[in-house]
């Protein structure tokens, strides 16, 4: 190690042992101060770049209210700065780290339709305004950066017709309570709870041409997806804001196969090269990756903004290959041409929260909340047709109902 080197390191523990200790809302052990450390030590800084016009500086790999307490704590150190669902914390009490540093960190309240789901429901601008101020309330952060739109809209008609959503935040914006809009955007195409819904990506592309909103979450991973990497394309063009959600695609279920693990390169981490590609292969701003644990923070994160090796573009035609076979892409293309107008790419997101991220109990519950299952399937076979990967997907469904019932 250079001197200059050894100053360096020196200079992050001094900053990262301040922060911590400052930050923290109540008493930890020595040892999981250390841990915190050495994880943040290992990922290192986390690169910024602008999100949406307004030229703000966001970490490539953002975090979100409901990450868990430790990868919290060691993602603030390596300059985490953008929080997805801050709103979350009016449940858990808001870092202690951001509280004492309010303005570093772009604090984000969803916003969710009223009245039902977000397929049944509406919006409702005095319901709205009366959600972000409780949810100030309870947090204490004073104002939120950004206010979203979640689950985004039905189609471009809503998007045009509807601007209830917008008068709230131009209100609250007002008020000084909140200063950005943005959304995330589900595809709704061919989904029985939503005549007329279409694609994520004709909504984004109106929306970004509607000019109100900054920046945009979607459903973005590994394997071919020409509509969306075509708005991805035209959303830099006009200086629009992309994050990417749901962006591990079966990499969960995956890394638990060990048969799968051996065809890998030596010395690859499934996690750590999706990391890698999503922030230096794809024409993204941001990225949400879910991690449980301070092992999973550093195996996952140390990926960030790193110069992809031979070994993870093989990785990536092996993690593609795989996931063609075992994971939907979410794409949606089937949905409309189901007879029985099964919701057949929210049941197979569902199967993601269990299989991949290991909450079947959210997958349980939300599975439930569907008026049309999968035992309804008649094994027609045509959203296999349809279906860009060919998957097979009654199958796959059938074996969904019997693991979230």
């Amino acid at each position: 190690m250079t001197e200059e080197q050894s100053i360096q390191r020196r200079a992050f523990l001094k900053m990262s042992s301040s922060a911590v200790l400052a930050g923290l809302a109540c008493k930890k052990s020595e040892k999981a101060l250390s841990d915190i450390e050495k994880s943040a030590q290992k990922v290192g800084k986390l690169a910024r770049r602008k999100l949406g016009y307004s030229g703000r500086e966001v970490s490539i790999l953002i975090g979100s209210g409901d990450l868990a307490a430790l990868p919290a704590e060691a993602g603030i150190l390596c300059g985490m700065n953008y929080w997805h669902k801050a709103n979350r914390w009016m449940r858990t009490g808001v870092p202690g780290t951001i509280l004492k540093n309010r303005d570093a960190h772009y604090c984000q309240v969803t916003v969710d339709r009223v009245g039902g789901d977000h397929y049944r429901g509406h919006f409702d601008e005095e319901a709205h305004i009366a959600y972000v101020k409780e949810a100030l309330k309870q947090t204490s952060l004073g104002y939120f950066d950004d206010m979203q739109l979640h689950f985004g809209y039905h189609n471009t008609k809503e998007l045009k017709s509807d601007r209830s959503f917008i008068r709230a935040f131009d209100r609250l914006k007002k008020e000084g309570l909140v200063k950005h809009l943005c959304l995330s955007q589900h595809s709704y195409a061919g989904n029985s709870r939503v005549p007329g819904g279409q694609s994520a990506a004709e909504i984004l592309t109106a929306v970004v041409e509607d000019g109100l909103y900054e920046h945009a979450q979607f459903m973005y991973s590994f394997g071919a997806d020409p509509e969306m990497d075509k708005f991805l394309e035209f959303a830099r063009k006009h200086h629009f804001g992309t994050i990417a959600m749901k962006t591990s695609r079966g990499l969960g279920r995956l890394r638990e196969d060990p048969a799968f693990m051996e065809k890998l390169p030596e010395g690859v981490s499934p996690h750590n090269t999706l990391t890698r590609w999503l922030t230096t292969q794809t024409k993204l701003d941001a990225a949400v990756i879910r991690v449980r644990d301070l092992n999973e923070f550093v195996e996952t994160y140390s990926g960030a903004g790193e110069k992809m090796r031979s070994r993870d573009f093989k990785a990536i035609e092996i993690m593609t290959a795989e996931a063609d076979q075992t994971a939907c892409r979410l794409c949606a293309k089937c949905q409309p041409h189901c007879p029985q107008q099964i919701p057949i790419t929210e049941i197979l997101r569902f199967e993601r929260y269990a299989m991949d991220d290991h909450d079947w109990d959210k997958a349980s519950q939300l599975y439930a909340g569907l008026q049309v299952k999968a035992d309804t399937c008649i094994h027609c076979g045509t959203c296999i047709q349809v279906c860009p990967l060919n998957l097979q997907i009654p199958e796959k469904i059938s074996r969904v109902h019997l693991l979230l019932t």
